[in-house]
C-alpha cells in the first residue's frame, strides 16, 4: 500500500493512513499542517465536507481536531475503500463518517446532500482536471440557499500552483492563497456570514 502521510493532530494523532495506490497525490503533511492552522477556528463541531477525497486524510483530520461529522465524496471503489479502512485504523469510522462512491460534481447537483449544509469544504481533484475543480467550485459559489455551504462557510481548493482558480466564484471569495511547491491552496468564504 503507498503512504498518504499522518494524521497530524487531535484523537488519532500520529497515525499512519494508507493511499490507494501509486497514482494517488496525497495532501503532503506540510500541506495540511497549514491548511488545518488556517480552518483550526472553524472546526470544532463543524461538518466537514471532503470532495474528490482519495485517501481521505482531509476528511480524517477534520474528525481528528473535532468535526462533527466528516462526509468523503470519492468515485473510484479502490479509494472508497481505503477511506474505509483508514477511518478504522483510526477509530474515527461511526455515525460522523459517511463515505459516498460518487463523481463529486453530480453528487453536489443531481443527488445533492441530505447531510448538508456544510461548515467546510476541501476540494482535491487530480490537478490534470482544473475543469472539474472550477465546476466543483461554481455549483458551490452558485448555491444562492444554503443547501451545500452554509453562510460564512469555508471552502478550500487544492491545486496545481500554475492553475490558481479565480478570487471570485459566485458566493466565494477568496481570502488567502499559500504555496507549496507544485501545490496551491485557495482559501474561500462564503458571502453572508
Amino acid at each position: 500500500m503507498a503512504d498518504a502521510g499522518r494524521v497530524i493532530a487531535g484523537s488519532a494523532r500520529g497515525r499512519r493512513l494508507t493511499a490507494p495506490g501509486e497514482g494517488t497525490r496525497p495532501i503532503a503533511d506540510r500541506v495540511k499542517q497549514t491548511l488545518f492552522a488556517v480552518l483550526e477556528p472553524d472546526l470544532s463541531g463543524s461538518a466537514f465536507l471532503d470532495l474528490c477525497a482519495g485517501s481521505g486524510a482531509a476528511g480524517i483530520e477534520a474528525l481528528s481536531r473535532g468535526a462533527a461529522r466528516a462526509t468523503f465524496v470519492e468515485r473510484d471503489r479502490r479509494a472508497t475503500t481505503t477511506i474505509a479502512e483508514n477511518l478504522t485504523l483510526t477509530r474515527l469510522g461511526g455515525p460522523g463518517a459517511r463515505i459516498v462512491r460518487s463523481e463529486a460534481a453530480r453528487w453536489l447537483s443531481a443527488e445533492g446532500p441530505d447531510d448538508g449544509p456544510f461548515d467546510l469544504v476541501v476540494i482535491d481533484p487530480p490537478y490534470a482536471d482544473t475543469g472539474l475543480l472550477f465546476r466543483l467550485l461554481g455549483i458551490l459559489g452558485a448555491d444562492a440557499s444554503g443547501r451545500l455551504l452554509r453562510p460564512g462557510g469555508r471552502v478550500v481548493a487544492k491545486h496545481f500552483w500554475r492553475d490558481g482558480p479565480p478570487a471570485v466564484v459566485g458566493l466565494l471569495a477568496s481570502e488567502r492563497d499559500r504555496r507549496f511547491g507544485e501545490t496551491g491552496l485557495t482559501f474561500y468564504r462564503r458571502e453572508g456570514g
